[in-house]
Formats: structure tokens, sequence, C-alpha cells
């Protein structure tokens, strides 16, 4: 699913692509209301992340216009936290209101539940004839169900979401560490990675496949 992202700041923008795009988003980005509207003409997404203050507009507005012409959920992220800015925001149509300096994990779980609410946020995950459905947290090969850990999840899940990328270690013990909240060594990574492929029936290693001194690629 693609999500549009209006925002100016670079380190905010670079730090949102990264957060989104793990967990699964095509990130479209607009630093201007004048390139967010051009955009929203040409281009298809299921929900927009709009800043208020941008260098040639005012961010209530366009909420209002996109929830005229293009009727596509919106939730404002703003630093803008007076109690009259969130309540004009909500009261023209935006679905939720976050403030900077925000959680990532907290923002992820408002997108998930506004795409819920909007019906957009629905989706199964397949990579050859592996199927994973984030709703249920089930996963199939061959329409056989394979139990998994949470760590064994976590790695597939993100995989899935972006197929053919490269994993480093450091990027897998990051998250696992995270979902986990215990710290997880290099070689507890291995030794998940080792089950993970065992419960897949991937045990020479062609759907998972090691790239050798920098980390895993789920193989399309």
């Amino acid at each position: 699913m693609r999500i549009m992202l209006v925002e100016d700041n670079e380190a905010i923008i670079m730090g949102l692509e990264y957060l989104l795009s793990q967990e699964g988003y095509q990130v479209l980005t607009a630093r201007t209301v004048a390139q967010a509207s051009d955009f929203l003409n040409r281009e298809n997404c299921e929900l927009v992340l709009l800043d208020i203050g941008l260098p040639d507009g005012d961010g209530l507005a366009l909420c209002r216009r996109i929830r005229q012409e293009w009727q596509v959920p919106v939730i404002f992220l703003t630093a803008r936290d007076e109690e009259d800015d969130v309540v004009r925001g909500l009261d023209i149509g935006a679905e939720d209101y976050v403030i900077k300096p925000f959680r990532n994990r907290e923002l992820v779980s408002r997108i998930k539940r506004v795409l819920s609410r909007s019906g957009k946020g629905s989706r199964t995950f397949s990579c050859r004839d592996i199927l994973l459905n984030p709703e249920t947290g089930r996963v199939y090969r061959n329409d056989r169900e394979i139990s998994l850990t949470r760590l064994e999840y976590k790695i597939l899940y993100s995989m899935m979401s972006c197929p053919g990328k490269l994993f480093t270690r450091d990027e897998i013990l990051a998250d696992i560490w995270d979902v986990s909240g215990n710290f997880v060594n290099d070689n507890t990574l291995s030794v998940t990675m080792k089950r993970l492929r065992e419960k897949l029936g991937d045990t020479d290693g062609q759907i998972i496949r090691t790239v050798r001194g920098m980390g895993y690629r789920l193989e399309r």
C-alpha cells in the first residue's frame, strides 16, 4: 500500500521513509502543497501523512481539499500541539492528529488503525508458495499452516514486506531485539534463521538466501 508523506523536514522525511518501508508500505514524498496536489491528481495512495506548516501553504487547507476531491484518509503529523489546532484538524476531517516528536511504533499503530477503519488495511503478503496474513498472524506454505515463534514471525514478516531486499544482520538484530524486549545476540539470530528455514522447508537456503558477510534476502 502507498502512503503519501507531505513534509518539508529532510530528517523527518528520511526517518519516516525508512520506518514505513520497513513496515511494507510504499512512500510517496511531497515537500510542498503544490507538489502534494500534483501527486494526488496523478497517483493513487491509501493514506496521507500531513504536516500543517508547509513552505507554500497551510496543511489544514490542503486537508479540506483532500477530503473533498480525493476522499483519502488523512493523519496530521505536526509540531502544533495547541488544543485549538488539534480540534480544528479533526473537525475538518482528519482521522487522527499526531504531535511531533512522535514514537515510531505508536505512529505505525495509528496508521494501521486508520487504514483498517477505512477498509484499506486488509492485506496479505505472498512470496512463492508462502502466504503471511498480518491480521491473523498466520503463515502458510502450500496451504499448510506453519507455527512460528515471535522472533521467527517478525523476521519473516519484515522480509515478506520487502521481498528481494537485503536485510543486514544488524538490521534484523535491532528489529527482533525491539520485539522481544530482550537483548538478542548474533548467535541467537543464526539459530533463529536456521529454525525458520527448517519450518519453511528451506533447508538449502533457496528461499531465504544468505548473502555472505552482509545478511539475508528473501528471493522472489
